[in-house]
């Protein structure tokens, strides 16, 4: 995993040069940074507005008291994609309004779903129940004298 983070971490800033260099040169130094500076404000008030989005569902799922497994990996999501469209580049601008895309974040929703599969586990507190007496498990830390300060 540790190789793989790497990898992306040193492949994609090249990418980016590489880019830069070639579209730069094509469309001059003051173009290349107008595009550079509009996808970031473009991408910046995208995502605020997906993010609230995905919180109202959340919020709504947790309400109707649903896990909010979904709601909670396309909000992981438009966070990615705000986190990658702020970075300047073309390539990262590319997958970050991507990211913004619903259906396209659907597709890699079930892609993360499959690799993760089974290697997640969700754990939830047992509420106790209010109408049957159940027996606390005692605590070492208890001896039952109050102390107060």
């Amino acid at each position: 995993m540790f190789g793989k983070l790497l990898l992306l971490f040193i492949l994609v800033p090249i990418a980016e040069l590489y880019l830069f260099i070639n579209i730069g040169s094509q469309l001059g130094l003051g173009l290349t940074l107008a595009i550079i500076i509009v996808t970031a404000i473009l991408g910046a008030s995208l995502t605020k507005s997906q993010g609230r989005r995905a919180m109202e569902k959340f919020q709504a799922a947790t309400a109707a008291g649903r896990m909010p497994a979904k709601e909670a990996i396309e909000g992981l999501m438009i966070l990615l994609a705000g986190a990658v469209l702020i970075t300047p580049g073309f390539l990262t601008d590319t997958i970050g309004f991507l990211l913004l895309v619903p259906p396209f974040r659907a597709i890699v929703a079930g892609y993360a779903g499959k690799r993760l599969k089974g290697k997640i586990q969700v754990v939830t507190p047992r509420m106790p129940n209010q109408n049957a007496q159940e027996k606390r498990p005692e605590s070492k830390l208890d001896d039952g004298n109050v102390i107060d300060v």
